[in-house]
């Protein structure tokens, strides 16, 4: 065995690529969903490195074209969520004895296949299965996936290096233990990125995973898995099931080796696996790490010495781009009086310009909202405020899911700070905007600090650095990633740390050595070279006499 100290190469961000008319990767992911939507994938579960169909087939279809079939995949009952249990134990002892670097050359493959030969197929996958343009799919399903793995590999190696001092005569050392049982990932539809990266963290650390995807998600958590397949991945590390959430979290939380979630999604679903967790935590053989990133009614700040145009822009991507189906996606605005009538009049004049429908054709800037459940819940909000006398709809306010699930990007101006759509994550391209006299910046960061439970992504846009100053320290807990004069989203691994407290999570910060520190449990080692033999201290001896003192003086001379 080789006695080298290895290093990862050093990660740089993934470049994101344009798409431009006329280039490369224009046409090859054009030529890929071309390709893609003539097939009908059969999509099996994957177990123990085992291909598992159950013939109980559940439809794939892309959301802005839901007659479409891309695919079909095998729904799993309570027996595949205990062989995906087993199988990970199974896998355990031989994948967490294996050494490090050969953990990361596996995650490291994976990111080049994704740079590379995968690139066209996950971004046709996310773009089709969840209806994403092509440019948000290449920051998510490409670019920020691979950032997820090279970085970890590199934080990784951190964290392996990290060891304690020692004191003369010791060696003391510590070992950086994957945890005691298996991990559970389950992930959410809108970043194909995030459901790769919370079944691969904790892997990386020596753990193994069963993971459950969204339903939505399924068409491309399928090429994920290839992709760790022919990385090297070896059986039973990563087990993909596909059963619904009430019979896999039975089975899951009940189980005694169960060591941990990894959880992105809504916060009630996170409050209810927490609860679960405590009332069954006498079953568990150690204490189950819970991580978990949950809802955000993110927030837009403007102070009146802003640009009306910035504050615009910064609206229309954060509150727009997929549809508002970010975590981070601006969905409530603070606009001074002194700038409402310009950010209208840029923001009316951006939305007559964007062109809504399937991904297929590149020049739609909107899609579809990810399935009917979702649309029927973001358009009772946007009906619930049409016939609100304190509610203006300054833009949008139509829907239609006849051939998909498509909702106008749609801007409401209210005049309660505590209207419902201020106050309720909605996850869909709502914006609410509460316009307030711009002598009362400071009450209004009150506002923004108090009406909502979340904290996950906010923004101060303003000219004036005092202003800014006073932003960020009295929103210090209102937001875990918080931006200065710029939209709040888009995140980038290894630049921002991302994550919320508060009802938006544990604020773990994906993306940084933290998160994978959450998948291991140290061990310290103090060796003695030369141990003593006699249990006696020095301060057990008993004082000398004056005359034994004196004896002794005497003896000396």
């Amino acid at each position: 065995m080789s006695n080298a100290v290895f290093q990862v190469p050093i990660p740089v961000n993934e470049p994101v690529k344009s798409y431009a008319p006329g280039s490369p990767e224009r046409a090859e992911v054009q030529a890929m969903i071309a390709q893609m939507r003539k097939e009908e994938w059969d999509i099996p579960m994957y177990i123990g490195g085992e291909e598992v169909r159950t013939g109980n087939k559940k439809r794939l279809s892309p959301p802005h074209d839901h007659k479409h079939t891309l695919a079909h995949f095998h729904e799993g009952d309570a027996d595949h969520v205990k062989q995906a249990i087993q199988a990970a134990l199974n896998a355990k002892d031989l994948w967490e004895d294996l050494v490090w670097e050969h953990r990361a050359s596996i995650f490291l493959k994976a990111a080049d296949l994704l740079a590379g030969p995968y690139r066209a197929k996950i971004n046709a996958a996310t773009m089709l299965g969840q209806s994403k343009n092509v440019y948000q799919a290449e920051i998510d399903s490409a670019c920020e996936i691979i950032d997820f793995l090279r970085f970890n590999c590199y934080f990784m190696q951190e964290i392996y290096e990290q060891q304690p001092v020692s004191s003369p005569g010791v060696w003391n050392r510590v070992e950086h233990r994957a945890l005691e049982g298996f991990v559970f990932a389950l992930t959410p539809f809108n970043f194909t990125a995030i459901a790769g990266n919370l079944p691969t963290a904790p892997a990386m650390m020596g753990n193994t995973v069963v993971w459950k995807p969204a339903y939505t998600q399924i068409y491309s958590a399928k090429v994920l898995m290839e992709v760790f397949r022919e990385a090297g991945l070896p059986d039973g590390v990563i087990n993909l099931i596909y059963v619904n959430g009430p019979t896999t979290g039975d089975i899951i939380f009940s189980h005694p080796d169960f060591a941990g979630i990894h959880f992105t999604g809504s916060t009630g679903v996170f409050q209810t696996v927490w609860k679960t967790i405590g009332e069954n935590i006498q079953k568990y053989k150690t204490y189950p790490r819970i991580v978990g990133e949950t809802g955000g009614k993110d927030f837009v700040v403007a102070h009146h010495s802003a640009n009306p145009k910035v504050v615009a822009t910064a609206l229309i991507r954060g509150a727009f781009e997929y549809q508002g189906q970010k975590c981070s996606a601006a969905s409530r605005a603070y606009i001074p009086n002194n700038l409402w009538e310009d950010v209208k009049k840029y923001m009316l004049a951006d939305l007559k310009e964007i062109k809504m429908g399937g991904t297929e054709d590149f020049s739609n800037f909107i899609n579809a909202v990810i399935d009917e459940k979702a649309f029927d819940k973001i358009t009772n909000y946007i009906e619930n405020a049409k016939y609100d006398d304190l509610v203006e709809v300054v833009a949008g306010g139509n829907f239609d899911k006849s051939e998909g699930y498509f909702i106008e990007p749609t801007v409401l101006r209210v005049e309660d700070s505590q209207y419902i759509t201020m106050r309720e994550e909605i996850f869909g391209p709502v914006l609410s905007v509460y316009v307030y006299p711009a002598e009362e910046f400071e009450h209004t960061l009150t506002l923004v600090d108090e009406t909502s439970p979340y904290a996950l992504t906010g923004a101060v846009i303003s000219n004036d650095r005092y202003a800014i100053d006073l932003a960020v320290h009295r929103l210090r807990h209102a937001a875990g990633n918080f931006y200065i004069n710029d939209k709040p989203t888009g995140a980038v691994v290894g630049q921002q740390p991302f994550g919320g407290s508060r009802a938006s999570g544990t604020n773990d910060k994906a993306g940084s050595m933290l998160n994978l520190h959450r998948w291991i449990s140290q061990r310290a080692i103090k060796e003695t070279f030369v141990p003593p033999t006699d249990y006696k201290y020095p301060f057990l001896e008993a004082e000398k006499t004056k005359k034994a003192k004196k004896d002794n003086k005497k003896k000396n001379k």
